[in-house]
């Protein structure tokens, strides 16, 4: 029995048994023995490897088996963006999401008015859920002699950064840029008032304006395609 895996989009055969016969290196047939898997694995994956993939069994009859893959890009968006205002002496709490991700970022730094101020070095790169936030995450602060500044981290399908500054003063205004590691940075706008009140006010500290939809389509360290 052969089983053979072709990709629709272009009807190439891209691997028969263990042999691959496609030039792209990213393709490779696994098979492990005594054993009725057979995986196709695709390294790198790109948005054109997005498409229909057929396992085809050469049985009496023909059997078939049909994976969709739809390689989707990690995004980044800042809740509240992409202007936020503030009273002076209030917290702001800024929240920055990374969305489609096949893993946890392993770092997300936050910059103010492009100096790269915060720096969030992740101790476990794997969901924090079940463990203690003491372990959680290292925090290493650069150029912040101000004090009251913070960030944490919440990680797992969806990984949130928060950055938390206390004591809002004019001099915290500014553009405020979080970068995941691997995601595209996003940026919002921070105004710290004086007593004026503009429809856009951050009410308790946090951004309540609602974020755009996510939008784009990731690229995972590697895509499997399996079928038994």
């Amino acid at each position: 029995m052969q089983v053979s895996w072709v990709r629709h989009r272009d009807i190439h055969l891209l691997t028969v048994g263990l042999y691959t016969y496609t030039s792209d290196q990213r393709f490779r047939a696994i098979h492990q023995p005594h054993s009725e898997d057979w995986t196709l694995q695709i390294k790198y994956p790109q948005h054109r490897d997005s498409g229909i993939y057929e396992c085809q069994i050469s049985t009496t009859p023909h059997m078939s088996h049909f994976v969709h893959l739809n390689v989707v890009e990690p995004t980044t968006e800042i809740i509240g963006g992409p202007e936020l205002y503030i009273d002076r002496g209030s917290t702001i709490n800024l929240t920055c999401v990374v969305l489609y991700s096949p893993e946890p970022p392993a770092y997300i730094f936050w910059n103010h008015n492009d100096a790269s101020i915060y720096i969030l070095l992740p101790n476990n790169l794997n969901s924090d859920r079940n463990i203690d936030r003491s372990s959680r995450l290292q925090i290493i602060s650069y150029d912040s002699p101000r004090g009251g500044v913070s960030v944490v981290t919440e990680k797992g399908e969806t990984t949130t950064s928060f950055l938390l500054i206390q004591q809002a003063r004019p001099s915290d205004s500014g553009t405020y840029q979080c970068n995941p590691s691997n995601a595209q940075s996003k940026s919002i706008v921070v105004h710290v008032l004086n007593g004026e009140y503009p429809a856009a006010m951050q009410r308790g500290g946090q951004a309540f304006a609602p974020t755009s939809p996510a939008h784009c389509l990731v690229l995972a360290a590697g895509v499997l395609l399996a079928f038994s």
